[in-house]
């Protein structure tokens, strides 16, 4: 006596409706509006085709701004250190340098107005930017010989050592083992 077994329609819940994808109108306009702030941002690193030099995205991207931080060269010289800053197009007394407790702070404001009134047209821009970068110096240096310069652009703080700082100094020979 062997009853038949009745089978039961199983619904699978894995298969897939095949329904599109939602129609999404906006999402396109704004990655490019995305991209074009973030071509404005990086300036010259991106090449004219909308693409990244190396079509990788850097994982500094958002900090490559100047007006966070211009490029600067720190060099330690036999009797000196000497910190070089390029910053084109900002004037001298809107440049601040000051050393305490131990670290150079530089700090600038950049300001550019320009109007131009002609016949049929009134063009107006406006652009500000401020930047500043600390040093904690090393022990060693001389804090009242501290001398900073402006020429062309570039301002170059030295900091000079200490007689002991410099004399201290000894070359160590390496022999082999």
């Amino acid at each position: 006596m062997a009853e038949a077994a009745t089978r039961l329609p199983v619904k699978n819940e894995a298969q897939s409706t095949d329904r599109p994808a939602p129609w999404r109108p906006f999402d396109n306009l704004r990655r490019e509006v995305d991209r074009l702030f973030d071509d404005f941002q990086l300036g010259s690193l991106r090449s004219p085709f909308g693409r990244s030099l190396f079509d990788v995205e850097p994982f500094w991207r958002g900090e490559i701004s100047w007006a966070k931080a211009p490029a600067v060269d720190v060099v330690e010289k036999a009797a000196a250190y000497e910190i070089t800053a390029e910053l084109p197009g900002i004037e001298e007394k809107n440049i601040d340098v000051r050393f305490s407790d131990g670290v150079l702070t530089i700090k600038g404001e950049k300001t550019e107005e320009k109007e131009d009134k002609s016949k049929d047209r009134y063009l107006s821009e406006r652009r500000y930017g401020s930047f500043q970068r600390a040093f904690r110096l090393p022990d060693g240096v001389e804090t009242d010989k501290i001398a900073a310069s402006f020429k062309n652009g570039v301002l170059t703080v030295t900091v000079p050592k200490t007689p002991e700082a410099v004399r201290s100094e000894k070359k160590i020979p390496i022999t082999k083992a």
